[in-house]
Parts: C-alpha cells; structure tokens; sequence
C-alpha cells in the first residue's frame, strides 16, 4: 500500500515538535530521491521510527506503532515544506506498515525502510489574513509566488493575532480559515479570516486561592503586580505585571491569565495564581588564590519576612585566611528589602555592614548603615540611591585616625548577558557614583567607578568566545589621610590584575608611604574555547593603571598578568581554575586562583 499524501488532510501534522536523535541500535532507511542533506535530516529528526530505533529497550510492538505514526509525522514535514503531493511508504520487513493490524505485530522486526517521494513544492497562489490591525507585519514569505511551507500560515494566523491583542483586542480569535490545494497548478490558497473583538481595558486584578493559600497578603501581590486597571489591554503590560511578581523572588510560580468573558464597562479581569516558594534559604561559597588565601562566604535569606515580600538577607564572609594578604579578613552585612513601595517598581531598603579588613599596607575597621531606593527601569537596567553614614578607623602610613563620612551612594546597572555566571553574550555595564563630606575634617569629594563588559561568541560551533573588561575609577576631593582606605584604588590579584601579588601596586607617596591612588584603570581580556562539552580552556591576560591624582596624573604605574586557565561547567556554574604570571617578571611567580564561576 502507498499512501498518496492529497488524500490526507492537509495539516494533520503540522505542528508536531521534532528532536535531534542518536545513532541507530536498528536497521531503519530512509530514502528521498532529490532531496538535499538538511530535507532529509528533518525528516529523520522527524521520524519516530528512527528515534524509537535508537533505543535499547525498543521492543517489536513499539517498533511497529512508531513506523504506523510516521506517515503523519513526516507528512507533517513535507507540508511544512511546502510538498502536497507526494507519497510514503514505509515497510516493515517487506511489509507496509500501515497493513498491519496493529495488534498482530512480528516478534522480531529486523529492517523498516521509508521512502518519500515529496512531488512538486506548491507556491501560494493566495495569501491573506484578513482583517489586521493597523501595522502589523506578516512573515515576508507568506504572499503568493512563495513556496507555501504550511509553518507560514500558522506563523502568519499568529502574527495577525497577535497585532490585534497589540492593539487592546484582548479576544482576538482566528473566525475561519479557506486553505484549498490546487494540485493541478501546484499552488495553496490560504485565507484566514480573523475576529478582533472590542478593544478592551485592563480590569481588576482577582487573586485565586492556591493550597496552601500564599503567604503574602493579597493586596501586596496587587501592588506589586501594579496591573494598570483601565488602561488599554495590552499583553506587554500584562508580562510586565507578571514578571514584577516573578522578580521578588517570593513566589515559585507566577501565572497571569485574562478572563474569558470581558465585563459590561468595557474591561477585562485578570486572575493571578501563585505558588510560594521556600520562604527561607540559606547559601555558600569558597574561593582559593595562593596569595590571598580562602575566602569563605555564606548567607542567609527570607523571601517574605513579614506577608509583604520583603526580602532579608544576611551576609558574612571570612577572607584572607593561610594567604600572604595582610591578615584575616571580616564582613558581615544585613539588608531589608521592600518591593512596589510608591510605585510597582520602585522598592525601599535599608542595610548595615561591619568590616574589618587587613590588608597588604592598611588595616581598616568601619561601620556603615543606611536606606534609599531602588527602581526598575526596565529587564536589563536597574538602578538605586541611598544616603548612608559611614565611621571607620584606619592604620597605614600615613597613622591611625578615625574617620566619620556621610554618602549619597548612586549605582546605575546595565545588564544583557545571556548567563550571568557563563555568559557568551551581551553586554554588562556597571555604574557608580558616591558624593561624600566627612563633617569631622570639612572635607567633601566623589568616589566614580565603572566597569564594562563585553562578549563575543562565534565560528559555526559557537564553542569560542572572546570576553573582554574595562574598569575605571576616580576619587576627587579631600586629602588622602581624610579618606577611608577603601575608598581608593589599589592593584592586583583576583578582581584586577592575575598574576600579581594582591594589592601590591598602589602610589607611593615618599619612601616608606604607600597609599591607595585616585585613579585606577584595569584591562582584561580572556579566550575561551569548549574542549568538551562540559570543559573549557582560557587564555587570558590582564592590566592594571594606578594613579596619584583622580585624572591619572602625577605619580602612576603599570602592571601585566597573563596566563591559562580552565572552566569545569557544573549545574551551579562553571568551576573556574586559573594559573598567571606576572608580565613584568614572566615565569618568577605563579598565583593559583579557584572559584565558581567565570572571572568577569
């Protein structure tokens, strides 16, 4: 028996997922006479018999449904491509398929052979969907003359109602569709004929009990949906709604869906369903360098701390320890976030931080606390302001004094890489700002700092990318024994300069008087190359500038690292072993640095 595909109705099978397959365990062949390499790879990417072929288990019943299945999946390629006339058949051991009763299948089944004959490709002889909403754009295939691949005219029913949801038309519906295959001429006709239905305006936001019911009160899942009942209905707002819900990190489900009946007045409800997540969560992490030792960090999280999603977080972090970094190193940090609190995306916050640090040509002991703001520009940029009073005490070269700071710290962050911990592209850029006046000393300046990145991946493989980071930082106003150690810039180790000892490279004031610069400028850049699928080589290569003056005048020096490194990708992100060298002393030294991760 052969199966004359015209005789089968026409979309039977169009939309069926299709996936990449092993190799065979069985005999199954696949022949289409005419047919190029990547035709003929879609249709065993679409063909259950070889996928069900490639498995050990497969037994002679599952063989035979999955030859008897074919016809319509690889029907549903064919039209896909645009051939309406063709034929299949598929035997089993000699046999065709579908002329065996389905329940009276062979013991044994040793070959299943495919051949297709695809015919003439079809163009469109018609092709419309009608009406559309003003500016909306069909796929610039689907008009006639053009080969008509059946995936067209669902991408084309789609498009027009998708510009007519754009449009405020909430229930916007495919009415009918006329799709006639002329085989004489080889053309398609396909008219879709679509139903707008009123423009509507976003009605209320009706919250759907879930069991266990949310922890988080209604009304604060509806201000922070910040659904803009009546406005204009329009899907982007509504993703919007939903992915500020999403964004607190409170809920592991977030689900908006619009009532299926508008009201008298002209809206349309929407119904919000959530799922908690764990309010509380706890996490770690270790990093290893020879020159500065392990760092351990830790901290602790409550995603809904009092039914409104606000978010605590606890910090603490041991560094420096068995390392040649001046000493041990201490943090501990609380913040309370609070989301939609004027508006859906603007949050409010409030944090303190102690520290110790000793480091390499300073040790420093403060405490800062503070509040401000947050706001959500967009999914890629984010920013915030705070006002903050810092008090530190600091032993260098310059003495020991104490140290009181009120600042106005603002950050603007810009980010649209695909994968913070791996990515391979987009763009980072990082932007900070902090006016400060030290009441004590009369003394007031700025703290800028920024730091870009960016990311290339190419080749047919995409398995090479080139990464790329520049930091700047400047401070401006006071002297060096008015500002807090760490407000200045030193270079080398991890976060700089791999290779050279850690902070090793400040500004040297008069002999025996090393302080931070004002100034600072570092370069990185980094290949990486998939050898495998879960192991990845680097070469990097890095450059730090450290400055007396805010502009990188008067006193200033150079350092260089490079070296090779590898990636270990794991589900918590890529494991992250690099070996560098100092550049000005090639092969004297090597620091060891190892994280989770990639380094920028």
């Amino acid at each position: 028996m052969r199966v004359v595909l015209a005789g089968m109705g026409l979309f039977a099978a169009a939309a069926l997922g299709l996936a990449a397959l092993p190799a065979l365990s069985a005999d199954v062949r696949l022949e289409t006479p005419g047919a190029s390499r990547n035709f003929n790879t879609s249709l065993r990417n679409g063909s259950l018999s070889v996928a069900t072929a490639a498995q050990e288990d497969a037994t002679a019943q599952d063989l035979l449904a999955a030859a008897q299945a074919d016809y319509a999946r690889l029907l549903g390629v064919l039209y896909g491509e645009g051939f309406y006339s063709g034929t299949i058949s598929i035997r089993v051991d000699g046999r065709e398929a579908a002329d065996i009763p389905p329940l009276s299948a062979p013991s044994e089944i040793r070959r299943i052979e495919i051949e297709i004959e695809r015919g003439r490709r079809f163009t469109f002889g018609r092709a419309e969907v009608v009406p559309l909403a003003p500016g909306t754009v069909l796929p610039a295939e689907f008009r006639p003359g053009e080969d008509a691949r059946g995936t067209l005219i669902g991408t084309a029913a789609r498009a027009g109602v998708t510009g007519w949801r754009d449009a405020g038309h909430a229930r916007a519906t495919v009415a009918g569709q006329d799709i006639v295959a002329d085989h004489a001429r080889a053309t398609l006709d396909a008219a879709i004929a679509l139903a707008p239905g009123p423009r509507l305006r976003f009605g209320d936001l009706r919250i759907r009990r879930s069991d266990p019911p949310s922890r988080v009160r209604e009304d604060r899942i509806r201000a922070i949906a910040g659904l803009p009942t009546g406005e204009t209905f329009s899907p982007a707002l509504l993703d919007k709604s939903a992915n500020r819900l999403r964004r607190t990190g409170a809920f592991s489900s977030v689900g908006l869906t619009e009532a299926e009946t508008p009201n008298p007045d002209g809206t349309l409800d929407i119904e919000a369903r959530v799922s908690d997540a764990r309010p509380r969560r706890i996490g770690a992490g270790a990093e290893l360098s020879t020159s500065e030792g392990v760092t351990l960090s830790g901290y602790w999280l409550h995603r809904n701390l009092r039914g409104g999603a606000e978010r605590l977080r606890i910090d603490a972090l041991i560094g420096g320890l068995g390392g040649d970094s001046g000493g041990e190193d201490f943090r501990l940090g609380i913040r309370l976030d609070r989301p939609a609190t004027f508006t859906p995306d603007t949050g409010a916050f409030v944090y303190a931080i102690a520290e110790d640090n000793n480091e390499p040509d300073y040790s420093e002991r403060k405490a800062e606390i503070g509040g401000g703001l947050t706001h959500i520009f967009s999914d890629t940029l984010s920013g915030e302001q705070a006002l903050a009073l810092r008090y530190s005490k600091i032993s260098d070269d310059l003495g020991t004094r104490t140290l009181s700071h009120i600042l106005l710290p603002a950050r603007l962050t810009w980010d649209r890489r695909d994968d913070p911990l791996n990515p391979t592209g987009g763009l980072y850029l990082d932007l900070s700002a902090t006016p400060f006046v030290s009441p004590d000393k009369g003394s007031a300046g700025s703290r800028f700092f920024v730091d870009l990145r960016d990311y290339l991946t190419f080749g047919e493989t995409r398995r090479v990318t080139l990464a790329g980071r520049a930091q700047l930082g400047s401070v401006a106003g006071g002297d060096f024994i008015d500002l807090p150690a760490d407000t200045l810039f030193w270079s080398g180790g991890a976060g700089t300069v791999r290779g050279q000892g850690y902070q090793n490279l400040g500004v040297d004031l008069a002999p025996g008087i090393t302080v931070g610069g004002r100034s600072f400028l570092g370069l990185s850049g980094e290949l990486r190359t998939m050898v495998t699928d879960s192991i990845q080589a680097v070469a990097f290569a890095d450059a730090g500038f450290i400055g007396e003056d805010a502009t990188g005048g008067g006193r200033g020096d150079w350092q260089g690292g490079a070296g090779l490194g590898a990636r270990y990708f794991t589900a918590v992100g890529p494991v992250r072993v690099d070996l560098a060298t100092p550049l000005d002393d090639a092969g004297s030294q090597f620091e060891i640095y190892i994280g989770i991760g990639q380094a920028f």
